[in-house]
């Protein structure tokens, strides 16, 4: 089994993401599949060979304007997936992007090594037990998503129109800062706690771009962060172009990233994205 707790001075690490859903934003959602989890396999197995370190299994589309599905709906379509990926003893860490207390703990018993939530402890009041009680690493990512504040473009998607920040990078922190107050006094241990900013999540483009922008303002708590602008709508919007034509986009957001000092990068386009992760570290980390 790798190790949880990944080396962050080592390099960049690549995420990649499992959506297994019918509705993704991007249209890689893999309930349109037949056989879902033997697609599932097939992309992850792709993901591997590409440079993936981490693969990011949800069942719940986050996109703007999406709709809720149960505890059992999402177990169903997330379980199989990893308890076959973790029978396979891949060299890649398993994560499951759910906000749902009872998701995040029978996908650690069916074989997840991490916890990704979009609601950063906000959503279910019993998350913070189960990352305490499991040890597992967490991502908590900032998040304000209102769906009447969404306006839904179809070329281009969706984008908040209604979310207000007096200083976007201090407000995302402050509200990060809280939900990790809220882990350490729960038990949650500090070397547990990944930050993510939350492109896209209650932002307007501008604020996406700023966050972009001074990224490093979130390295100075310590903590590692993740961070995941893959396809997402500031790129469409600022480029004018839908989700399958935002590589370019994309991989420019995470060449900066890696130079403000992002350790993960969680991304659709592994392949791509991993080269240019290599490449920004053989110029920001000259010595590895």
């Amino acid at each position: 089994m790798p190790d949880p707790f990944l080396n962050y001075s080592s390099k960049t690490y690549i995420m990649g993401i499992l959506n297994v859903t019918p509705d993704s934003f991007s249209g890689d959602g893999l309930m349109a599949q037949k056989d879902v989890v033997k697609a599932a396999i097939d992309q992850a197995l792709q993901f591997v060979e590409s440079g993936a370190d981490i693969l990011d299994i949800g069942g719940e589309s986050t996109r703007p304007g999406n709709l809720p599905v149960s505890e059992g709906e999402e177990l169903e379509r997330v379980l199989p997936v990893i308890e076959s990926l973790a029978k396979l003893n891949l060299d890649v860490l398993l994560s499951v992007d759910t906000s749902k207390a009872i998701v995040a703990s029978a996908s650690l018993q069916a074989g997840a090594h991490w916890i990704n939530d979009v609601w950063a402890l906000r959503a279910d009041e019993n998350m913070v037990k189960v990352a305490a009680e499991s040890g597992a690493p967490i991502v908590l990512m900032h998040n304000r998503s209102q769906p009447n504040q969404v306006a839904l473009q179809e070329r281009l998607g969706g984008q908040y129109l209604g979310a207000e920040y007096t200083d976007v990078v201090k407000d995302v922190i402050r509200e990060l800062m809280e939900s990790v107050e809220f882990a350490l006094k729960n038990g949650v241990k500090r070397e547990q706690i990944i930050l993510d900013p939350g492109l896209g999540f209650g932002k307007k483009i501008e604020h996406n771009l700023e966050l972009v922008r001074r990224l490093d303002e979130f390295k100075a708590f310590g903590y590692p962060v993740l961070l995941g602008p893959s396809r997402k709508s500031f790129i469409g919007y600022t480029l004018d172009l839908p989700p399958e034509q935002r590589l370019e986009g994309t991989a420019a957001v995470c060449a900066i990233a890696v130079t403000r000092g992002v350790d993960i990068l969680r991304v659709h386009d592994v392949g791509a994205i991993a080269r240019v992760a290599q490449m920004s570290d053989a110029v920001m980390r000259p010595s590895k």
